[in-house]
């Protein structure tokens, strides 16, 4: 069985064992964060963060354009 590869969207890291990386699902009007499952991580749009401080990068580029 082939393991998926992730890319962190922030540093560009990737990995086949993501250890403490993060879900992001978001849309126009909401953001939905998830610890890391195998689930979350394939489901359409879903992006993939290595780690807090990359996820915290990509909330607020999100808040940003949402509100601003």
């Amino acid at each position: 069985m082939i393991e998926a590869i992730y890319r962190c969207e922030i540093c560009g890291e990737e990995t086949q064992r993501p250890v403490k990386w993060f879900v992001i699902n978001c849309g126009q009007s909401n953001l939905t964060i998830f610890r890391w499952t195998d689930e979350a991580a394939n489901e359409k749009g879903a992006r993939h963060y290595c780690g807090e401080a990359h996820a915290q990068v990509y909330i607020s580029r999100w808040f940003q354009t949402y509100c601003g």
